[in-house]
């Protein structure tokens, strides 16, 4: 049986950033931003950058950390319990597809400002819902000088506050990645979005005639590591927010009295919480076994472990959201009541790159051949 256990670093990565994320996201502080134009002050996100989070999947050679998404994992864990939306997630999982490319004036030109708190977006996701990040409905033509751009793209998140996109776009039938820097988008062109999880920004962006160099496309893309990265990294979140979404049904049962008993001493209240913090265990589990092997290992064994932990943290969240709400009563279905975010947050993250359901259907043929 493997053992997984924090190395030094991660273990004073995640002290640092849970308390950097109590002091900068209570609860109160991520209510009050629900209407701002950001998701995060720029202040907040100059000291991340500061502490290094920025640079921590970005090589040593371009102003990184080099560290790899292990070292992330913890921090992005921190961010989720205090539901902090930050651009970290998808600026890293941008910084690590310039990386991977073979566009070394792009890694020269992108990933040192990205270590130091430039904001990298990605625009994957199109009307149709398509899981499948290889088929995109975006398309480019090449004049042998520039990229013409066609179609749109949804759920761009922080798109507003980017310094720029990659683009996934079909170039002579072959998809790739093409760098748009933000400020070649019109205000007309860029419409914000409402989503189920308002700590998010959320952008729907026209490409229809974006002209940029054809030096901007990234060669040797790999969808399949853009998407292991982006559930890794979702998942994270959610553990982190399970986490939290079960201290707030916990604080809730030890202080509520109904005919003058606390309501934790009911069973049927226990029971689900019991269940809830299991589920957490599983979650945490699934993570960090991920996050453990997600840089050493790009086989079978690390799809299989990034989608169970997708499939775990995508059930496991959820249910503690709605356990949260259905516990506080009346009260849980009124937006006032914090459960309510803790179950927008849960069930936008469980639809990123498909829910259980789908990853149990992509685990399948992983898990009949790993046993054949």
């Amino acid at each position: 049986m493997s053992i997984i256990e924090f190395s030094e670093e991660q273990a004073m990565l995640l002290d640092s950033a849970r308390e950097f994320a109590k002091s900068e996201s209570s609860i109160d502080l991520v209510r009050a931003r629900l209407d701002e134009d950001r998701a995060i002050p720029t202040s907040v996100w100059r000291s991340i950058a500061e502490l290094g989070w920025t640079g921590i999947v970005i090589p040593e050679a371009h102003g990184g950390l080099g560290l790899g998404f292990g070292h992330l994992v913890p921090i992005v864990e921190s961010l989720g319990r205090q539901l902090m939306a930050s651009p970290l997630i998808w600026s890293s999982i941008a910084a690590h597809a310039i990386t991977l490319s073979n566009n070394e004036v792009l890694q020269a030109q992108w990933l040192p400002p990205l270590a130091n708190g430039a904001i990298g977006a990605m625009a994957l996701m199109e009307q149709g819902g398509n899981w499948d990040l290889s088929a995109p409905g975006c398309t480019a033509t090449d004049d042998g000088n520039n990229l013409t751009l066609s179609g749109s793209k949804v759920f761009v998140e922080d798109a507003s506050i980017a310094d720029f996109l990659l683009v996934s776009a079909l170039l002579d039938g072959k998809p790739g990645l093409i760098l748009v820097e933000t400020s070649q988008i019109k205000p007309s062109q860029i419409e914000r979005e409402v989503v189920i999880d308002e700590t998010r920004r959320s952008f729907r962006i026209e490409f229809d005639g974006i002209q940029v160099p054809v030096s901007n496309l990234l060669g040797g893309v790999d969808f399949e590591e853009i998407e292991l990265a982006a559930m890794l990294l979702l998942s994270a979140e959610m553990a982190g927010g399970h986490a939290s979404a079960l201290e707030l049904i916990v604080e809730y049962l030890k202080t509520r009295k109904q005919f003058d008993k606390y309501i934790g001493s009911y069973q049927a209240l226990k029971h689900p919480t019991v269940e809830i913090l299991i589920g957490l265990e599983a979650s945490r589990s699934h993570v960090y076994h991920a996050a453990n092997i997600f840089d050493k290992d790009a086989g079978d064994s690390r799809r299989l472990a990034v989608r169970m932990a997708k499939a775990v943290a995508s059930q496991g969240m959820a249910f503690a959201g709605d356990r949260a709400i259905q516990f506080h009563g009346g009260f849980g279905f009124t937006y006032e009541c914090d459960a309510q975010l803790y179950l927008r947050r849960a069930l936008w993250c469980q639809q990123q790159f498909g829910d259980e359901v789908h990853q149990r259907t992509k685990l399948a043929p992983l898990i009949l051949s790993a046993a054949s």
